[in-house]
């Protein structure tokens, strides 16, 4: 009987050491992507303007004052890539960018605006 109990137990732990494993690479999968996001943001990619130089957003260190204020429109990740892939006003659209780099980007913009 101790040796069922001891083997359930174990079966147990081993299912929970994966499920916990599997979370951490899903958080550190995650950060990669908000930190690629940040580094779009920050940087862009050549030829076109990096989204710092004209939007304002703290947690970027973003103080661009020609379009608007991202931590006050706290738009969510649609409106962002609408806007990447359309353009916008003066904004131009950013169809040099991948797919994978249009969600990205704006996933950070979102999270890091505080979109609802």
């Amino acid at each position: 009987m101790r040796v069922r109990t001891f083997a359930a137990t174990a079966v147990r732990g081993l299912t929970l050491l994966s499920l916990l494993t599997s979370i951490a690479s899903i958080d550190a999968h995650a950060q990669s992507g908000s930190d690629e996001g940040r580094k779009l943001f920050v940087d862009g990619v050549a030829p076109l303007p990096a989204c710092a130089l004209c939007h304002t957003l703290k947690k970027a260190g973003a103080t661009g004052q020609i379009g608007p204020d991202l931590d006050d429109l706290r738009p969510d990740a649609g409106r962002v890539e609408k806007a990447m892939r359309n353009g916008i006003g003066p904004m131009p659209s950013f169809k040099a960018l991948t797919e994978a780099q249009i969600k990205r980007l704006a996933d950070y913009v979102a999270a890091a605006a505080g979109a609802p």
